[in-house]
């Protein structure tokens, strides 16, 4: 089974005949490429064309983060699963006011409710969050009434806010009291935004391996220099994958006030801090669950490319559009 490949460290890619070396001073490692499904470089690397030119032969994503721990950019191989049919399909369904936001709300919607079910899970362990619930039932009230994108992304932000609210109520340790993206000032909103980060290249790589283009969107405006159809995607997984994993990390005590530097106004992960997230993250894709669908078990990051799949389907008219909701 092929998995992500994560390098924390500085140094260079490089590649010599059908070998891939990850190269610093102090280490020489072979990189396994044909177990390799996305690779991440979260360090100063350096890479050439002669290099790319190879994984774009392998179907390998690479995405790369600065030295702050910030998203950057992705390289993203020639298409393989190339499909002008589906593609002007899915342009016309954006260029549709009516195909759009019948899309852009199953995703609201299905954000919401997979909120609501994370936040019920608390709510059962004696967290006092029945406000926000009430707060958020309401939000998902008034999505079918929107007329707009504008007043539906409205919605969805109004559902976030009494999302994060909850956070002080369910978080054991650091200080949390309101969301703070660019930069974040704590560890919480630092941690929210790295894992943010590798929830949309997870979702981007998923993408790549459909017919789908991931620039055209429904929910987020297509804009230049973004994969924005990742972005509706992972609007959805971030409750499941985001969410339970910052739990997890921060009231286990997995994460630590050591795990972290501060950076002028900013808070940002250490490279320890770092690979204990990547292990958090890494874990939580490779969780399985039994499809109703399927009839077999599948992993959380093969529902991404299912969500893509199920887009294709809406598009090309063999099955409406349902969005990702947990069943289980």
């Amino acid at each position: 089974m092929k998995g992500n490949f994560y390098i924390v460290q500085s140094g260079t890619v490089k590649r010599k005949q059908n070998t891939v070396y990850f190269v610093n001073e102090a280490v020489k490692r072979i990189i396994p490429v044909e177990k390799i499904h996305a690779l991440y470089c979260l360090g100063e690397v350096t890479v050439n064309s002669k290099l790319l030119t190879y994984l774009s032969r392998k179907n390998i994503v690479v995405h790369f983060f600065n030295y702050y721990g910030y998203y950057t950019g992705s390289f993203y191989p020639r298409e393989y699963l190339v499909s002008g049919d589906i593609i002007v399909k899915q342009v016309k369904h954006y260029l549709d006011p009516e195909e759009r936001i019948s899309i852009a709300k199953e995703i609201v919607s299905s954000t919401i409710y997979n909120t609501l079910r994370i936040l019920e899970h608390y709510r059962k362990h004696n967290k006092d969050v029945k406000y926000e619930i009430l707060k958020i039932r309401e939000c998902e009230l008034k999505v079918n009434n929107t007329k707009s994108i504008e007043e539906l992304m409205q919605r969805e932000g109004e559902s976030w806010k009494y999302y994060y609210q909850t956070f002080p109520k369910i978080l054991k340790f650091f200080e949390f009291h309101s969301r703070v993206r660019r930069p974040p000032d704590n560890e919480i909103n630092c941690l929210i935004s790295f894992l943010n980060s590798l929830l949309y290249t997870a979702v981007l790589t998923e993408l790549y391996h459909t017919q789908l283009n991931p620039s055209v969107s429904y929910l987020h405006e297509p804009f230049v220099r973004r994969f924005s159809l990742a972005l509706d995607i992972s609007e959805m997984f971030k409750p499941l994958i985001v969410g339970r994993s910052l739990f997890n990390l921060v009231n286990k005590r997995i994460i630590k006030e050591e795990n972290f530097r501060r950076d002028l106004k900013s808070c940002l992960l250490n490279d320890s801090g770092r690979r204990v997230v990547l292990k958090e993250f890494d874990e939580r894709l490779n969780l399985t669950v039994d499809h109703p669908s399927l009839k077999r078990r599948v992993s959380y990051k093969r529902l991404f490319r299912l969500e893509g799949y199920k887009i294709v389907k809406h598009v090309i008219g063999d099955a409406k559009y349902e969005g990702f909701r947990m069943w289980w």
